[in-house]
Formats: C-alpha cells, sequence, structure tokens
C-alpha cells in the first residue's frame, strides 16, 4: 500500500521499479539493485522483499534488473545489461522524481561484482551523470587465487561452499567442470600474472586476526592449456579486483559487507584495501556471524 511497483524494460533489459506512494517536497534517492545468484539463477521475484524494504525505509525509488541469465544467455550479456539499464535510469532519472545526483548502485554475491563493473566502466564518463556510491554486499571479486585465508576457513560452509564457488563459475561461463580441481590449485595463472597481481591478491593484506589457522599452499604446477581454456577469468568483468588503478581511482564512494563465514569475505577486504589506497572513501560492515 505504501508503494507503486511496476515492471518495465530499459531498453530492452527487465525492470521492475518501486516508487513510494507518498509525495515527496523534492526529488528523491534513487537505488538501481542488482540481485545474485552466480548469474545462473535468481530474479527480480526472488529478491521482491529486500527491494520493497529498501524503497520503504530509504524513502528511495528502487529500480530492481533482470538481467537474462547464463548459460542460456553467455557471458558477458549480464554485465551489459546491468550496464545498460543503469545507463538509461541515470539519463531518464528525473522521470520517477529522482535526483540524478543521488544515485547508488547495489548488490549481493555476483550482484556486487556486476555493480563493481557497471562502476568501473561509468567512473570515467562523461555523457551520464556520476554514481554517487556504490553497496558491495558479500561480493565476488576475483578468480586467481582459491586459497585466501577465507577460502581455507570456509571451504565447507553450507550453501557457498569452495567448491561449489568454482562450479558456478565455470556453469556462468559455460567452461566445462573438469576445469574445477586445477583451478582450485591455482594452476590456471601464470607465475608472471601472479607476480603483476601479487600486490593486490595476497593474504598478506588480511588482518591477522581473520587469519588464524591459514597455511600457505604448496606450489603448483602452471598449465598452459587451462590457462587458455579460462581467459575470462582474467578480465575485470569477472575479477574486478584486477582493474587498473587509473580505473579504481575514478570510482564513487563505496559500502563493502562482509561476513565471517563466507568464502568470498577476503575478496572484500582485498578491494577495501585496493579503494582505500586509491583514496576512494570506503565504510565497512563486517557480520561477525554472517554466511554468505
Amino acid at each position: 500500500s505504501q508503494l507503486f511497483i511496476k515492471d518495465l524494460h530499459f531498453d530492452g533489459v527487465p525492470m521492475r521499479i518501486y516508487l513510494p506512494r507518498e509525495p515527496s517536497a523534492s526529488k528523491r534517492r534513487g537505488v538501481i539493485f542488482i540481485h545474485g545468484g552466480c548469474g545462473i539463477f535468481g530474479s527480480i521475484r526472488t529478491y521482491e522483499r529486500i527491494c520493497r524494504y529498501t524503497a520503504r525505509k530509504s524513502d528511495s525509488v528502487v529500480v530492481s534488473v533482470g538481467y537474462h541469465l547464463a548459460p542460456e544467455h553467455k557471458y558477458p550479456a549480464q554485465t551489459l545489461e546491468c550496464l545498460t539499464a543503469t545507463v538509461h535510469f541515470l539519463k531518464t532519472a528525473e522521470t520517477y522524481g529522482v535526483d540524478p545526483a543521488r544515485i547508488i548502485v547495489c548488490g549481493d554475491s555476483v550482484g556486487g561484482t556486476f555493480t563493481a563493473s557497471v562502476c568501473q566502466e561509468l567512473g570515467q564518463r562523461t555523457d551520464v551523470p556520476k554514481i554517487r556510491a556504490q553497496v558491495l554486499i558479500y561480493p565476488f571479486l576475483q578468480a586467481l587465487n582459491f586459497n585466501l585465508p577465507s577460502h581455507q576457513k570456509n571451504a565447507d560452509v553450507a550453501f557457498l561452499s569452495r567448491e561449489r564457488t568454482v562450479n558456478f563459475i565455470l556453469k556462468y561461463l559455460n567452461k566445462g567442470c573438469f576445469l574445477k580441481e586445477p583451478i582450485l590449485a591455482g594452476s590456471h595463472v601464470p607465475e608472471s600474472i601472479n607476480l603483476k597481481y601479487r600486490k593486490w591478491i595476497n593474504p598478506d593484506l588480511i588482518p591477522d586476526v581473520l587469519k588464524l589457522g591459514y597455511k600457505p599452499p604448496l606450489p603448483t604446477l602452471f598449465l598452459p592449456q587451462v590457462h587458455e581454456e579460462v581467459q575470462e577469468l582474467f578480465e575485470p568483468w569477472v575479477s574486478p579486483l584486477l582493474a587498473e588503478d587509473a580505473v579504481v581511482c575514478s570510482l564513487p564512494d563505496t559500502c563493502i559487507v562482509t561476513c565471517e563465514h563466507d568464502v568470498l569475505r577476503d575478496e572484500g577486504l582485498l578491494y577495501k584495501k585496493r579503494l582505500e589506497d586509491n583514496n576512494i572513501h570506503v565504510t565497512w560492515h563486517h557480520v561477525e556471524k554472517g554466511f554468505h
């Protein structure tokens, strides 16, 4: 009763918009919400309650992006649709009573990945209003190292185990499951790439209090044939943590949410450090007893 809800298409991308019915004296804030589900499941309907709650409690206009799922719609269709929908809303925000200067992009899990990618793509563009902030809720941000402290500690946690994470990535990219074991071992990454990104993806950057029980993995044999099969893993659209500093320094204010019992916990922490190193304002919320 408090919201007007309507299904739309933004340049061909399915959307659901949640507009507070109460008149506002000024233009409202806007929230672009990108749902999780590893790019292969989840929907606007799955996240109906959280979007309604956000619109009511923050008195904001919320638009939920219904990007088409993989593997039927091949990568990078999902990122491109999220980008298309975001650009459309930024350009037409005032039509919905939204201040274009007060729009955030928000997403959980792979929705956080898509959020990070959208903000990286739009950071230096001048043809659309600047995104005010990004909210990354336990995001997936890199596919180089699956042996970080949080991967080890939470390897067998229910719902999103370490192995299932890689299985979902392979399904999203339409790759064979036979690649899972060498990727888990790190055999898909040549030494040159490991050296290049060690300054950003390194267990030494994780606070000691979160590294209890961590054991550095044994060296693994690089397998060139596996590397060739999974080139997409090294692209910032899959691994936003690998974006260059020139891209990262143009990002908006950021809120990152991590959970203690989550294999992806350390990716959020590493991205937090990268952003702060590039003078981006970051708010970090850690849920000590939280799960993915």
